[in-house]
């Protein structure tokens, strides 16, 4: 019998045509699975971006469509350069390539113009009211209305156009606004009118219909809010003083009693008694 040494060449062969083939086998599996990701993820194949920069939402979609590409909104802002609604930004950008089945992310202008709550700024200065109307983006008109008032250069009143903005309303952006002043206390007497059940913001206006403002405000305390109660009760004007019918000098103040009792606002009169001066 042969004696066959520890190595032996036939043994090396094999091996190493095992190893050749597995390498060729892996090889070809790589080539394979490279060529099989370039067609599932479309590798080199792309669409070029339309420009759809002006157009609406409902315009663009259906170009995008066309296209493999889907359109996605992200955001909004607002520019009174560009008409309302209509798409100011898009990525990828116009004219660039992207695959098929791509977002496209687009910013479209606000469909109209941004609203801000207006703050109370009565009997503020009209320099301080100026600046935080301007701060939100409000005009203010140079020119002032002039009323009587207990005090001079304190703002009474709001106005766009006719109608008076009063504290909590909502007004878009860039509107202009006219600020009425208070001049000091005037020489002429009016009347003042009842202002009783109104609420303070109709009673504010009224006053001042009549050249007369509003003086100290007296508020009733509430009881503790019930577990589902979350809207908080409106209140309403259930005294006054002076009377109703008396007559002040214009620029006068007229105090006020608020009560969300609406059963107080209708039965407590607003007569004065001879206590009322003890609480200013």
């Amino acid at each position: 019998m042969e004696k066959r040494g520890f190595f032996d060449l036939s043994d090396l062969k094999f091996v190493g045509w095992n190893i050749v083939f597995a390498a060729l086998a892996g090889i070809a599996i790589l080539v394979g699975l490279i060529y099989w990701l370039r067609g599932y993820t479309q590798h080199g194949v792309e669409v070029e971006v339309e420009d759809v920069r002006g157009l609406v939402v409902a315009e663009a979609e259906p170009i995008l469509n066309a296209k493999g590409l889907r359109l996605v909104v992200v955001d909004s802002t607002y520019s009174d350069k560009v008409p309302f609604g209509t798409i100011v930004e898009q990525d990828p950008r116009p004219e660039s390539h992207a695959k098929e089945g791509r977002a496209i992310y687009v910013t479209i202008n606000a469909t109209g113009k941004r609203q801000v709550v207006m703050p109370d700024l009565h009997d503020l200065s009209y320099r301080q009211a100026e600046t935080t109307l301007r701060g939100l983006g409000i005009i203010v008109d140079s020119v002032y209305e002039y009323e009587p008032s207990a005090f001079r250069d304190l703002v009474l009143d709001i106005k766009s156009d006719t109608a008076s903005i009063q504290p909590g309303d909502k007004i878009p952006v860039g509107t202009k606004v006219r600020l009425v002043v208070g001049f000091g206390r005037g020489t002429e007497q009016v009347e003042v009118p009842t202002v009783i059940g109104l609420t303070l913001r109709d009673a504010r206006s009224l006053l001042l219909k009549h050249r007369l403002t509003v003086g100290a405000v007296l508020e009733d305390e509430e009881p503790a809010a019930e577990p589902n109660q979350e809207e908080e009760k409106v209140k309403y004007i259930y005294r006054q003083t002076p009377n109703a019918g008396e007559r002040i000098v214009e620029g006068e103040t007229v105090s006020l009693w608020l009560s969300s009792d609406l059963e107080k606002v209708a039965t407590g009169g607003g007569e004065n008694t001879e206590d009322d001066g003890n609480w200013f």
